[in-house]
């Protein structure tokens, strides 16, 4: 199977070009696709003066999913593989992936993260929602069969964050397995949060998970109670940081406002992408919603020569 590798990029550089030596040294067989944008740190330089990048797509917007699915464009592989600038592939990926491949539609793994003590992993992380067992993924270490990459139309660029989460919602609704692969890891050479993790940012936290909630599975009571749950325990959280004087009240007060309104904004847009798009694959703002994502491309593969 060949292996096409998409990397979303954005003021990365000197990571990314970590990121690169990985892939050079561990799937040099492999299509490379940089989708930038837009840096302003000379990334665009840095790539063009590589020969291990096939393709260089440039885009205008800085949202994660809008560089994913201009990826997802951009690759001619039968397999598409998604990793993080930050990530730098280990010796066993390139076979980990095409060997989870054949027996599964997409093929994730750990991420390993380096602290002072040594290192960290991730494991497997799985719930049940309405009856189907949903495998999550990191947006940054996950490979599809070009075939279901297609047929979920890409990921859903109205998020912000959550994209991938979003994206093991609809897989797990159309029944695709998400395989988990301990060969399948890589290592995160930055200590800050993953782009499509929900960070710090309460506000798209709960706009994205009400949007995703509901957008996937209807307005029903189990879904308004999962998302107060969590919305509960983070307020009790955040809460215990005021009483101990490392939060201001206004500030947990700010956040709670910020939470309130948001999950309300991420119900109604939900429910208007689930009226937009009533097939099974729930993208109403997929990869095929639009074709001017690109604004400049430099594409190697025909003439490497077009480099000097």
């Amino acid at each position: 199977m060949e292996l096409s590798v998409v990397v979303p990029t954005l003021n990365g550089r000197e990571r990314l070009a970590s990121c690169l030596d990985a892939l050079a040294a561990h799937a040099p067989d492999a299509e490379v696709v940089i989708v930038n944008g837009p840096s302003a740190d000379g990334t665009t330089g840095m790539v063009q003066d590589r020969d291990d990048v096939d393709v260089l797509v440039e885009v205008s917007d800085r949202k994660l999913n809008v560089a994913r699915n201009a990826g997802l464009s951009a690759a001619s592989g039968e397999v598409v593989a998604l990793v993080g600038q930050d990530n730098a592939v280990e010796s066993s990926w390139a076979e980990g992936v095409h060997a989870g491949l054949e027996d599964a539609d997409v093929v994730t793994g750990p991420v390993h993260r380096s602290v002072r003590a040594g290192v960290t992993t991730e494991s497997e992380e799985c719930c049940t929602i309405d009856g189907k067992e949903v495998t999550y993924f990191d947006g940054g270490n996950v490979a599809f069969s070009r075939e279901v990459a297609e047929a979920m139309d890409g990921f859903d660029e109205y998020l912000v964050t959550g994209g991938a989460r979003d994206c093991a919602h609809r897989l797990a609704t159309n029944g695709h397995e998400v395989a988990w692969s301990p060969d399948v890891c890589v290592t995160r050479t930055d200590d800050e949060d993953d782009e499509d993790g929900d960070g710090r940012d309460w506000g798209w936290k709960y706009r994205a998970l009400a949007y995703r909630l509901v957008k996937n599975y209807g307005p029903r009571p189990g879904i308004f109670r999962r998302t107060l749950r969590d919305a509960a325990s983070d307020a009790v959280e955040n809460a215990t940081d005021v009483i101990r004087g490392e939060k201001a009240p206004s500030e947990w007060m700010g956040n709670g406002k910020r939470v309130t309104t948001n999950v309300v904004v991420g119900c109604k847009d939900g429910l208007w992408a689930r009226f937009k798009d009533r097939s099974e694959t729930r993208n109403p703002y997929g990869l095929s919603a639009r074709a001017d994502r690109a604004v400049e491309r430099y594409d190697w593969r025909t003439d490497p020569e077009e480099r000097e």
